[in-house]
């Protein structure tokens, strides 16, 4: 619970866009949790972005429309914003500040902790060695999400990432122990956060999810907040309640916009492409909040979903998400124009953990064998069809002519999947075996003899594969 201060400041000096200037304060420091009361009675809420010299600066969590700088009275907590904590978020439906908009009571709980948080301590850090299975037969397969790991997806404008988002948090597992979701939802338009809720309302009512939705009609320093919340609220359901969560947000984009125009309210000196010069470390302060610590059960998982603006992969939001991630999962859009889906573009897609939560032990014996094996196939059918377009198909051996029917077999049978369908590992591993023995035995030299043997590897190939549509 907040306790606040007895005295209520009034010299409020300006209000400049979602900030607030208060001058004549002493005592406060940043990051503190504000209530401002109007005339009215109203009150809305803040956070205290900067001191100095007795002036603060706050950032008003709501709109500050109607707010008459001579009729405010402004108090401090002498704390940053705290949250109720526990397992009592599971199931409910809040806006970005953690404010229910399901119908539903306040959330309670036992205990309170600061949204700020902070890094794990590397030192503390224990070693990522399982698995989040995703019912997504690309990212199960070829870039395997492992506990503890931050792997963000990277896409573009008009491609399926919210709807991959929504399976993923519908369908993950952690093997059958205890797993929970918290879907953070930053600048979503009023329909896809109707998707959402419709895409997740089956885990919800299990009791396995926290849906936060701040939609793009909101005010913008609620933006800032929701991942801070959506974190604080998972690491206390991992490691305090021993559950294993995962915690999914989009987009961090319009999170870094978001950002962005309170660096500009604020006359800070603007950096490349005028974000502000701490966007890297404003983002490493949240991706590193993710991870197992030792000694504590749980752990929590972290997939960020950011929208390249143009393509360009170069763009400070994934430049500098790649410099703190362990790996990415990017999506194409020439997949996407040939009708599959998730539109998974393998060759630029990379799990850095993969090894360390996937093979003997984890998953399968074969499956790391299976995976190189896939993505040295897909490099090689990559350059023939470069060839074949300069050449045409008539100039192509009868191999190469092999390789262009295992890239088709590999987007329609392997990659291609119905947006609601739950695919297991066994089943992707079995459909990765399929694509691959389209190719002659000679061909699969990073496969050991005896599984080549026990899935009855032909010289010659299996031939063209039968097309399947994923629908």
């Amino acid at each position: 619970m907040t306790v606040w201060g007895e005295i209520e400041y009034t010299a409020v000096r300006e209000l400049r866009g979602p900030l607030t200037v208060v001058e004549g304060v002493s005592g406060v420091g940043w990051d503190e949790f504000v209530r401002i009361t109007m005339d009215s009675g109203e009150q809305r809420n803040g956070l205290v972005l900067e001191v100095d010299r007795g002036t603060a600066v706050v950032q008003v969590l709501e709109d500050t429309t109607g707010m008459d700088p001579g009729g405010l009275r402004v108090a401090f907590a002498g704390a940053p914003l705290r949250i109720p904590v526990g397992p009592g978020w599971l199931g409910r439906v809040c806006n970005g500040r953690g404010e229910p908009i399901d119908g539903g009571p306040p959330v309670f709980g036992k205990a309170y902790a600061a949204v700020s948080g902070s890094p794990i301590n590397p030192v503390r850090r224990e070693p990522p060695s399982e698995p989040v299975l995703t019912g997504v037969g690309a990212v199960d397969g070829l870039t395997t999400l492992v506990r503890g790991q931050k792997l963000p997806v990277f896409s573009v404008a008009g491609l399926p990432h919210l709807e991959l988002a929504a399976q993923i948090a519908a369908q993950a597992t952690a093997g059958g122990e205890a797993f929970s979701v918290v879907f953070a939802g930053m600048g979503l338009t009023h329909p896809d956060a109707a998707f959402v809720r419709d895409a997740l309302e089956e885990r919800s009512a299990a009791g396995e999810l926290v849906l936060l939705l701040n939609t793009a009609d909101d005010p913008v320093i609620e933006r800032i907040l929701t991942p801070r919340v959506a974190l604080t609220v998972a690491e206390h359901l991992a490691f305090t309640d021993g559950r294993h969560v995962l915690v999914v947000m989009n987009d961090m984009t319009s999170y870094a916009e978001a950002l962005r125009e309170v660096s500009a309210a604020r006359g800070e000196i603007p950096a490349r492409r005028a974000y502000p010069g701490y966007l890297y470390s404003d983002l490493a302060s949240l991706y590193e909040r993710c991870g197992k610590i030792r000694g504590l059960p749980g752990s929590v998982t972290v997939m960020p979903v950011l929208t390249m603006p143009a393509g360009d992969i170069t763009h400070p939001v994934p430049d500098l998400t790649g410099y703190i991630t362990e790996g990415q999962i990017v999506l194409s859009r020439e997949t996407h124009a040939r009708g599959v889906y998730p539109p998974v573009d393998a060759l630029s897609s990379l799990s850095r953990l993969m090894r360390k939560g996937a093979g003997p032990e984890r998953t399968r014996l074969d499956h790391l064998d299976v995976a190189a094996q896939l993505l040295a196939a897909l490099a090689r059918a990559r350059q023939v069809r470069e060839l074949a377009d300069l050449v045409g198909q008539s100039g192509l051996s009868a191999t190469d002519r092999r390789y262009l029917d295992f890239d088709e077999a590999f987007l329609r049978r392997f990659m291609n999947q119905r947006s609601n369908e739950l695919r297991t590992l066994d089943e992707t591993l079995e459909g990765a075996w399929q694509v691959l023995l389209t190719l002659p035995r000679s061909q699969l030299s990073m496969l050991p003899a005896g599984l080549l043997d026990a899935h009855g590897a032909q010289e010659t190939g299996a031939g063209n594969v039968e097309r399947g549509t994923g629908e």
